[in-house]
């Protein structure tokens, strides 16, 4: 392989020790070419110069170039060009490289990156020429060095203040246009961005409870913004707060707990800028470094103009806001004033009139033209003049009025009742300078305050004029209200406020229990809310005397229905007890002489039966003395009451089955079972010969063996209806074949039809069932 065929190879991949891909030139063509090269002037020379062969490899360096690397010649010489090469730089050097020894070039420039052994980085511009041999073979190349860091970081800082004041321009420009305060942060976060070569961003400003919350970010986690939201390096109040920054978050004096956040966000390094409006702290921005990052002055400089414009565009914007939404308000005040009904009227201190709306002209007649440069006065009727110097000192004091009830004319010289509230008006300095005044017609309400006091009037003379003792309270009992009648029924004038839950001294129940105020019927009506009926008391007066009672409490609601009072009336029972008395001692001789009448009845009919002669009379007379004695027991259930009118189904059943039974052989059972319902007197007499009949038809044609059989007999109530049963534990009999024969069954269906109820009669189990309705009750 000749020198041009091995010149024309790759070269390989960069690595510790990557070189060109080629084999090298025999030794003795580098090293007579090499004599004849001016060799004493490399050290000599301020530059750093290396030989290099066509696999990259440095055969001799001067003395600088292992100054520029900080490496021995002998640590040099064999090692790559390329070993030392910044990655960023590789590429570009290698393909010229490649393009020198093939012949296509022999000689080329590239700026570049090299390594010392420090491990830091220093640039420099790389001049590579070819030497050939007479015949143009490649016998190596000279590269020579010149340390370019000091310019490089002139032309990098340039770049950066370049895109610095690009990136403030643009933010300038993005102001003037920004329509919203998103607008103006997202402008914002584009230009921190971009001034400050940050990986993130972000914006927080104060809300109104002084808390610093995100408004704007880039590239940070809802994690670590809730972590973070709400810290603040400056106090609320500091004047002049300065920017905070951490080149390495790690090794800042930053609590363990808040490093801990800052890195799971893999954030580096980090900067605080105070954002201030109007001379006050009113939030800061951050920059974020995923890197340390070494902050310069000039750095800090421009990210303090970022804040300075996002500070004045957040300003603009809000007083925009402001001003826009004060438009509105002012906007929507002329058009309540306007459209109110009340008349709105606004006067200087001199009492002239200055503003005059639709409503004054609709109360007082006047409409704007006139009324406007007048005296307030002309809307006073005579003798109320006074009443104008004396509102005047009061709002030059400051002082507000409130519902001011008067008098005023309008311009026909009518007058109306009005309300006024006046309010001192002030100037952008804090002066008095006028007052507002509104004024309300209240002739309706004077009207109906007027009516009411007419109907209170009304209603406390027909309170006092009732018969019957009455009085009122509070939702919490205390008496508010009596009538002479209470007076007179409890022996004792109340104390109004004080007394509670009733006008009376003591209080017992009916049957002499003492019973406390705050049990009484009326704190039971405004406990529960109800109103309470039925019940019965005493009330023992001063004296000693007593006196029965029926109380009426009703609880009182106001509109919303909630329970402001109540009312009660208590109702004398002495005359109704005395009556009452009475009619039981009346009750009592009727039951006692209907009871001895029955019984004389009842032994004349069994004294003839036992001395007829005919089995077909004494048969009649002993059915019709069974008869007497079951109408006997229902009287004695209904004369033994108070009521004589009505009673309960519990106490008829088995007085009249008791009786029924006495009647019967002994040996016969009657198990008097379930009674539900109330009966009434028209029901008692039939009922009671019904069930007479039934029970003696039972134990005679039902039962075989009254050791082991007996008859059943229930009484209930059911939907609006009742149902006797009569049933025993014989085979039962057929109701349309028996009834043709039978008297006493005649007499049963006779007795049904009254009652306008049905008797059914069924087998297995042998029942005998009368339904009749309760409303005959």
């Amino acid at each position: 392989m000749n020198l041009q065929q091995r010149t024309a190879k790759t070269l390989s991949p960069p690595g510790l020790s990557a070189a060109p891909d080629v084999a090298c030139a025999p030794r003795d063509e580098w090293l007579r070419a090499h004599e004849d090269s001016p060799a004493v002037t490399y050290d000599h020379v301020g530059v750093g110069i290396a030989e290099i062969d066509e696999a990259g490899r440095m055969l001799r360096v001067n003395q600088k170039l292992c100054e520029l690397t900080g490496r021995e010649a002998a640590d040099l010489v064999g090692r790559s060009i390329f070993d030392e090469t910044s990655p960023q730089d590789l590429a570009q050097d290698i393909a010229q490289f490649r393009r020198q020894i093939a012949g296509e070039l022999d000689r080329y420039t590239i700026e570049k990156r090299l390594g010392r052994k420090d491990g830091t980085y220093f640039w420099a511009e790389v001049t590579s020429s070819s030497v050939r041999d007479a015949s143009g073979n490649f016998l190596y190349a000279v590269r020579v060095q010149h340390d370019i860091s000091a310019r490089k970081e002139t032309e990098q800082a340039l770049a950066r203040r370049s895109e610095e004041q690009g990136a403030l321009f643009r933010f300038s420009e993005k102001l003037q246009y920004a329509a919203s305060l998103s607008d103006v942060y997202d402008a914002g976060l584009d230009a921190i961005l971009a001034a400050l070569a940050c990986e993130r961003a972000s914006i927080l400003l104060f809300d109104d409870d002084d808390v610093m919350r995100f408004v704007g970010w880039r590239g940070l986690a809802d994690g670590y913004r809730k972590a973070v939201e709400g810290h603040s390096p400056w106090d609320r109040s500091e004047r002049n707060p300065r920017p905070v920054y951490f080149e390495d978050v790690g090794q800042s004096g930053l609590s363990d707990a808040l490093k801990e956040t800052v890195a799971q966000e893999r954030i580096a390094a980090v900067a605080f800028i105070p954002i201030m409006i109007g001379g006050r702290l009113a939030g800061k921005f951050m920059a974020y470094y995923d890197k340390p990052h070494r902050f310069a002055e000039a750095e800090i400089d421009v990210a303090l103009t970022l804040a300075r414009q996002l500070g004045f565009g957040v300003a603009r914007l809000r007083a925009e806001q402001a001003r826009s939404l004060a438009e509105e308000r002012a906007q929507q005040l002329v058009f309540v004033v306007e459209s109110s009904d009340d008349a709105i009227i606004s006067k200087d201190l001199d009492g002239i009139i200055r503003t005059w709306n639709s409503g004054a002209e609709r109360l007082f007649g006047y409409t704007a033209g006139e009324a406007i440069g007048q005296p307030v006065t002309i809307l006073f009727p005579p003798g109320l003049e006074d009443e104008e110097p004396g509102i005047l000192a009061r709002i030059r004091r400051g002082e507000r009025i409130h519902h001011y009830e008067t008098v005023r004319r309008r311009k026909d010289g009518s007058l109306l009742d009005i309300s006024l509230t006046v309010s001192p008006v002030r100037d952008g300095e804090g002066r008095i300078v006028g007052a507002s005044k509104i004024a309300r017609d209240i002739t309706d309400r004077k009207e109906v305050e007027r009516k009411l006091r007419e109907s209170e009037q009304r209603l406390t003379e027909l309170l006092a004029a009732i018969p019957a003792a009455i009085y009122t309270t509070d939702a919490q009992g205390k008496i508010t209200y009596f009538n002479e009648a209470a007076v007179e029924f409890s022996g004792r004038t109340p104390v109004l406020g004080s007394d509670e839950w009733c006008v009376t001294w003591k209080l017992f129940m009916p049957d002499g229990t003492p019973l406390p105020h705050d049990e009484c019927p009326m704190a039971v009506a405004l406990r529960e809310g109800r109103a309470v009926r039925g019940a019965e008391a005493v009330a023992e007066r001063p004296d000693g005397t007593r006196v029965p009672f029926i109380p009426f409490p009703t609880p009182l609601r106001d509109s919303s229905g909630r329970i402001n009072g109540a009312i009660n009336m208590l109702v004398d029972i002495s005359e109704r007890r005395q009556a009452e008395t009475q009619q039981r001692l009346l009750l009592d001789e009727l039951s006692h002489r209907t009871k001895n009448n029955m019984q004389m009845l009842q032994a004349l009919l069994f004294s003839a039966g036992r001395t007829a002669n005919s089995e077909e009379a004494r048969k009649v007379l002993n059915e019709a003395s069974a008869r007497i004695a079951a109408m006997a027991a229902a009287q004695r259930v209904l004369y033994g009451r108070s009521d004589a009118s009505r009673f309960a189904a519990a106490e008829f059943l088995p007085a009249v089955c008791e009786t029924i039974r006495q009647l019967l052989p002994p040996e016969a059972r009657i198990e008097s079972g379930a009674a539900h319902g109330v009966l009434s007197n028209d029901v008692a007499m039939p009922l009671a010969l019904i069930l007479n009949e039934l029970l003696t038809n039972a134990v005679k044609h039902g039962i075989k063996d009254h050791a082991k059989q007996g008859v059943r007999v229930s009484l209930t109530d059911q939907d609006g209806r009742l149902a006797l049963s009569v049933e025993d534990d014989g085979e039962g009999f057929d109701l349309e074949e028996v009834r043709k024969n039978s008297s006493g069954l005649q007499l049963v269906l006779g007795l049904a039809r009254q009652l306008h109820g049905t008797l059914a009669v069924t087998k297995n189990p042998s029942r005998a069932c009368l339904d009749f309705p309760a409303a005959k009750i």
